[in-house]
């Protein structure tokens, strides 16, 4: 089989932390209606401190219209999503891949969430086999993007200052929030 490629490099203007909290809580959101479910299927901590997962997704897309002639009905996707989290080095990567009607068709999708200076930069690389299937994952990866900015906007939104606070309170508890080490939950 012939495998399509795509290749995406997105820069985020926002701390380490906070990408990785909003990709975690990327769905749902207005800009992926397709993702239906997501559950963990398994979670764990290695002794080299590194965050073991795998879940599963759920997803649905319409086919093209000569497909639904074909296969009537909607059709859902059954996606396993593993991924690591380096803490040491603050890196995340996932490795996704569809379960069900990879005859027809398999979407493998590679991001990697790494912190590069002060800002971070995804990766994403996919491996797809046909070209509907390029186009549908090229709109989704837009999508995607919108909506773990959707997360993020959620987020700074939450830790904006309160009315009431001074400028210079606000700043000082930020250079004092960048020299600390995050705190690590296990």
């Amino acid at each position: 089989m012939i495998g399509k490629h795509f290749f995406s490099e997105t820069d985020i203007k926002s701390t380490w932390e906070q990408v990785l909290t909003a990709f975690w809580q990327r769905y749902p959101n207005p800009y992926s209606t397709h993702v239906l479910t997501e559950d963990v299927l398994f979670r764990e901590v290695t002794s080299d401190n590194l965050l073991l997962s795998r879940r599963l997704l759920t997803k649905t897309n319409r086919l093209p219209r000569w497909a639904e002639r074909i296969f009537p009905g909607k059709r859902s996707v059954y996606i396993i999503e593993d991924s690591v989290v380096d803490l040491g080095n603050r890196s995340l990567t996932t490795l996704t891949w569809n379960v069900n009607h990879a005859k027809l068709m398999t979407l493998q999708t590679d991001i990697n969430i790494r912190e590069c200076s002060a800002d971070m930069i995804v990766s994403i690389m996919s491996v797809v086999l046909q070209e509907f299937g390029l186009a549908r994952f090229r709109s989704n990866q837009v999508k995607s993007m919108k909506g773990l900015e959707h997360a993020l906007s959620n987020l700074q939104k939450a830790s904006a200052v309160c009315p009431g606070d001074s400028a210079e309170k606000h700043k000082n508890t930020n250079s004092a929030s960048k020299t600390q080490k995050p705190q690590q939950y296990i």
